[in-house]
């Protein structure tokens, strides 16, 4: 039987533009991924994966044009949305190099031999070393900074482990050009174009975290599809790390205080954040909980002016569109519920943008709404009014894991006064990320980042922005009694490879490679 065609279709009139490709075989999988393992001592060289990885982030800025209309095309994000996207991405990439040149994320431990010590302490040199091939499971709503050149991508390389990734149907051809482009950036600096496979099609990603040779896999998308592969990864004769981001509803608390203070704002703020990218982003706010009362009405009523103007929106694809319209429709007739703006159809294959109203008591206790208490992917916010705080923790102790949590404090608030420290302390368990007088859309890429939450947020404690999102590429080795000769140069003495580590239990500076 002849493998499946994989077609980019653009979502804008639901037509097929071009076949792509075809869905990988399971002995196109296995070629891939063995090619991959193959590939593993290229990326050893520090010095050459880090000018890798800068090459990579030039030739996609060179590429732009190309790239961004093409991603437009099949994702209708629009392009001054991915040109930045793109910029981001390449950022990333560029700071992966720093991370790599520096070398502080192999964690290089020495103990000398303490025979005085209770027990005695043998010589013991510890660093961490490239787990192997890693599978990388492309985003929808992020064609460049989650998908084949994404942060799992990305990290991973740094770590020198090779990457297999298995596309996103959204955006087919997008996925094949950036792989171009990648390969490219990898043949001038020697290495094989193995060291970035791609493959195709639903079977293909099955089969990509059943493989033996596959080491870790990183993954963003739905809770259904992540727990499969988890499920997958951890049913193998080996079981293997499974990084994934599956979903969160971010939760915003307002406080009586923040609403009083500024109404319009918040309002604003909120209709701002739950229209990005037509709702389209993991961290969109989905469920606010809003005091009653008159300062409430006020930010109810700015939320609700700002709303009605957004303009109507094309989600990524026609299954998108209808889980969308049908788990907005479904929300919207729970008893109680009332639609200020109601989301929708519009012309098209567009959506409308909307928000939900409801007693924040409907959320908890017999008969719950839960289903107010999922994610619903677009743009699409539950806003939940609370009587008094009891009633806003009372909900808030019902929430699953999240990647952000937010709360507006009043100035006051802010500054260490009323509910502010309790609010902290509620929303630090529920989320990766805590933001104050802030909305979670958009997450900067920086060493402090960490954008990753307690189940089902994430599968894991790891996060998958940010310089330690590279941690989860790696494992630790320690070297017990072994001869200098012997000896990695990273866990030598004279410390040829000018890495900072600790030494006796004191930091020792390294230095930063040219």
């Amino acid at each position: 039987m002849a493998a499946a065609q994989v077609w980019s279709v653009d979502p804008r009139t639901g037509r097929r533009r071009e076949q792509v490709a075809a869905e990988a075989t399971a002995g196109e999988v296995d070629g891939a991924v063995r090619a991959a393992h193959a590939a593993r001592a290229q990326l050893a060289d520090r010095a050459v994966r880090a000018a890798f990885l800068r090459t990579a982030a030039a030739l996609l800025e060179k590429s732009r044009d190309a790239l961004v209309e093409t991603a437009d095309a099949e994702t209708a994000l629009g392009p001054a949305r991915l040109t930045g996207e793109l910029a981001r991405t390449c950022y990333q990439l560029r700071a992966f190099a720093g991370v790599v040149e520096e070398g502080a994320f192999l964690d290089v431990v020495i103990d000398h031999p303490d025979p005085a010590a209770t027990p005695p302490v043998p010589d013991l040199r510890r660093y961490k070393i490239p787990l192997g091939v890693v599978a990388v499971y492309a985003a929808s709503n992020f064609p460049f900074a989650f998908s084949v050149p994404g942060g799992d991508t990305a990290s991973a390389l740094a770590a020198g482990c090779p990457v297999v990734v298995k596309a996103h149907p959204d955006h087919p051809a997008t996925s094949e050009l950036v792989a171009a482009v990648l390969r490219a950036a990898a043949a001038e600096h020697g290495l094989d174009s193995a060291v970035l496979g791609l493959v195709h099609g639903f079977d293909a990603g099955l089969g990509l975290v059943r493989h033996p040779l596959v080491a870790a896999a990183g993954f963003t998308g739905s809770v259904r599809g992540g727990r499969a592969l988890f499920d997958a990864a951890a049913a193998r004769p080996a079981p293997i790390p499974f990084h994934g981001e599956l979903g969160s509803l971010n939760p915003v608390v307002v406080t009586v205080a923040a609403a009083a203070e500024r109404a319009a704002e918040i309002g604003a703020g909120l209709a701002g954040s739950m229209t990005l990218g037509t709702g389209q982003f993991c961290v969109k706010p989905g469920l606010v909980l809003v005091p009653a009362g008159e300062a409430g009405d006020r930010l109810v009523g700015a939320l609700a002016e700002a709303v009605a103007e957004a303009p109507a929106g094309v989600l990524l694809d026609a299954r998108m569109r209808e889980n969308f319209l049908g788990g907005a429709a479904e929300r919207a007739a729970l008893d109680g519920v009332a639609a200020p703006v109601a989301p929708g159809a519009a012309e098209g294959q567009a959506v409308r943008p909307g928000f939900l109203t409801v007693p924040a008591a409907r959320l908890t206790g017999p008969g719950a709404h839960d289903a107010l208490l999922e994610e619903c992917f677009g743009p699409l916010t539950v806003v939940a009014r609370y009587t008094d705080p009891a009633e806003a923790s009372a909900v808030l102790a019902r929430l699953p894991g999240n990647l952000s949590a937010t709360v507006h404090l009043s100035a006051e608030e802010a500054h260490g006064g009323g509910d502010g420290p309790r609010l902290l302390a509620e929303l630090t368990p529920l989320a990766g990320r805590v933001l104050v007088n802030g909305w979670p859309t958009g997450v900067a890429v920086a060493p402090a980042q960490h954008h990753g939450g307690p189940y089902p947020a994430t599968t894991s404690t790891s996060t998958s922005v940010g310089a330690t999102a590279v941690e989860r590429w790696l494992r630790p080795v320690t070297y017990q009694t072994t001869p200098e000769p012997l000896l990695p140069p990273e866990l030598r003495d004279d410390n040829p490879l000018g890495l900072p580590r600790r030494v006796d239990g004191r930091p020792e500076h390294g230095r930063l490679e040219p």
